[in-house]
């Protein structure tokens, strides 16, 4: 009888090992598919932030080569270019383009994680790139690019 005394507590002892091995996996993988959760987000906006600069660009396409002239993040607002003050007061086409990009540029720095747009155009095809540090470390090596490329 004495020579088994203690058996049970080394299966014990092992069974708690095995299960905290699991449940650490298990936190690594929640954590893992959280940050994959995050990364699929941020480039679903960066996907719709370029689709809305493109609708913008094709809705104003008077004012298209102030788009590509000025860059979005030296834009300025043009309070007569507001809905509430066109009936009135109206913009032009150059007006509404840096309104746009104005726009744009705050909404791309606002949802993205240290986000940055910006507007390119070669042979009449127009690049918008929409980059951001997904892991939010500060490093600005292989932070992802978004680019999206139309004609108008």
């Amino acid at each position: 009888m004495y020579k088994n005394s203690g058996f049970t507590l080394i299966e014990v002892l092992i069974a708690m090992l095995v299960l905290e091995v699991g449940l650490l996996g298990l936190a690594g993988l929640q954590v893992v598919s959280l940050r994959n959760s995050q990364s699929a987000y941020n480039r679903s906006q960066a996907t719709q932030l370029s689709y809305d600069l493109a609708d913008r660009m094709r809705a104003n396409s008077t004012g298209q080569a102030a788009y590509t002239s000025i860059l979005p993040s030296s834009a300025t607002a043009k309070t007569n270019c507001l809905p509430t003050t066109m009936p009135t007061n109206g913009c032009s086409s150059m007006e509404m383009a840096e309104n746009d990009l104005y726009e744009w540029n705050l909404t791309v720095t606002t949802i993205m994680p240290s986000g940055m747009g910006t507007i390119t155009v070669a042979a009449n095809i127009f690049t918008v790139s929409i980059t951001w540090d997904d892991d939010r470390d500060g490093n600005d090596t292989n932070n992802p690019v978004f680019q999206t490329r139309f004609q108008l």
